[in-house]
């Protein structure tokens, strides 16, 4: 699983990066099933944050997340992200 992070018109601190990893470790069982995982943090007014999640089958997600603070944004894009990967395994095997 490749993790790419960008942050755009701000600079991320060490803090805040520890925090995105801390909270990836929620979907650390899930690693074998995607090829790459890229986040973009974009500061307006507010957070913008961004990820694209590619399945190691060929489907391609896109979740967006906007809030005022970077770290409640992240708490909910990765309760998003957690809640698609479980979507998307349960279709998998369904399948099989």
């Amino acid at each position: 699983m490749n993790i790419e992070v960008k942050a755009l018109h701000f600079e991320m601190d060490e803090e805040t990066r520890d925090y995105l990893n801390k909270k990836l470790e929620r979907i650390e069982h899930s690693k074998d099933m995607i090829v790459d995982l890229i986040f973009v943090f974009t500061k307006e007014k507010s957070f913008s944050l961004e990820c694209t999640l590619n399945f190691r089958w060929g489907i391609s997600t896109h979740l967006t997340e906007t809030s005022y603070e970077i770290n409640e944004g992240i708490d909910k894009l990765i309760d998003k992200l957690e809640a698609k990967i479980h979507k998307e395994k349960e279709k998998i095997q369904t399948r099989q």
